[in-house]
């Protein structure tokens, strides 16, 4: 079923993602073949922030293409699908919010990310943005929901 506002789907979402912490991320590189790996996304409202080094292999991929599709299943019955756009956020300010958004959240979604990077200006601790296109609740044996962003 298509709901028209993520508002709708936003308490059931927010459990499920919570509930799995990590998810697979598909990028697909420069010969258009898909790849996977873990992630660790953190999620402010409809907006999916994840800490990650920006010369990683990923990275080079999000070059290439930056449509990725995020899989979480915690639950074999109601998984979550979030395909979306990614792009680097390079301001300090936005670094600065997804260090404090890290710390805020309770483990272990949330994490200290000072012992990891030392601080936002360590090499190795870039920010991606994850704005989604499109999520959905599936259910196995039900009908899922759909939440797809207005263009």
């Amino acid at each position: 079923m298509d709901v028209s506002t993520f508002a709708e789907i936003k308490v059931e979402f927010m459990a499920r993602v919570s509930a799995a912490i990590y998810c697979s991320m598909t990028t697909v590189d420069h010969r258009n073949r898909p790849r996977s790996r873990m992630m660790h996304p953190i999620w402010d409202d409809v907006i999916s922030w994840v800490i990650s080094w920006p010369q990683s292999h990923k990275a080079k991929h999000l070059e290439h293409n930056p449509y990725v599709s995020l899989a979480y299943i915690q639950d074999k019955d109601k998984p979550v699908y979030v395909d979306c756009v990614a792009e680097w956020m390079n301001s300090e300010s936005d670094k600065q919010h997804v260090w404090v958004l890290h710390q805020t959240i309770p483990p272990p979604l949330g994490f200290d990310p000072q012992p990891h990077y030392g601080s936002i200006h360590n090499q190795y601790y870039g920010v991606l943005k994850f704005t989604p296109w499109r999520i959905e609740l599936a259910n196995l044996g039900g009908e899922p929901l759909v939440w797809r962003k207005s263009r």
